[in-house]
């Protein structure tokens, strides 16, 4: 018996890339978990131009000043160790938008690549810094997940599929969702925030357990 876990989030969320290094040790705990996970849109900011902003302004415009930054980064960069992740922020000179990405994602799933891609995408963006809004950077990631990177390059220069992303997005906000990472567990249940692996564990349990 599967349980449909679908997760909501974007790939520039910090918290986002530390939950889902969580939820995969508590995976790696649980082999036989029921979970069938499946990604979801959702956009930071959702009217960020097109060709993304500096990355210094944006923080600053987000955060204030140096000590404003180190507050809101500190216990971010600190999760992030703690999970074993690699996490560069100073590597990062653009924070892009992120439709194209989600466009990527989506069309990953067609192809049951949805995992690799999104990994790909948040080790890009914290680990190596790369301006995850540019079509070559997608096309890229798309190719080394075992998709058709020429085919990926062709369909970013159109708009296939991006009205789509922007109106899941939008949807999930009306139904309450204010920030990911977000999990809808069998359609019925919700979580917010990087849940420590010990919660999934013991979600797996007790689905495992009532199965």
């Amino acid at each position: 018996m599967t349980t449909k876990l679908d997760i909501f989030s974007d790939p520039i969320c910090p918290w986002c890339y530390i939950g889902k290094a969580r939820l995969e040790s508590a995976l790696e705990q649980r082999p036989d978990h029921p979970f069938l996970i499946e990604w979801h849109p959702f956009m930071l900011n959702p009217a960020m131009p097109p060709a993304g902003m500096d990355r210094l302004a944006y923080m600053q415009a987000k955060f204030g000043d140096a000590d404003g930054i180190l507050k809101a980064y500190l216990p971010i960069q600190q999760a992030a160790e703690a999970a074993g992740l690699p996490f560069h922020l100073e590597r990062i000179t653009r924070t892009p938008a992120t439709l194209d990405a989600h466009r990527l994602i989506h069309w990953a799933g067609l192809e049951g690549r949805q995992n690799a891609v999104v990994s790909a995408l948040f080790r890009a963006y914290f680990a190596e810094g790369r301006d995850i809004g540019d079509a070559a950077v997608l096309s890229e990631v798309a190719g080394a997940a075992g998709m058709d990177a020429t085919m990926t390059a062709r369909l970013l220069a159109t708009d296939a599929d991006a009205q789509d992303i922007r109106e899941r997005d939008a949807m999930i906000r009306e139904r309450g969702l204010g920030g990911v990472p977000g999990f809808l567990i069998g359609r019925k249940y919700v979580l917010t925030g990087a849940q420590p692996a010990e919660v999934w564990t013991r979600l797996i349990d007790d689905l495992v357990a009532s199965a």
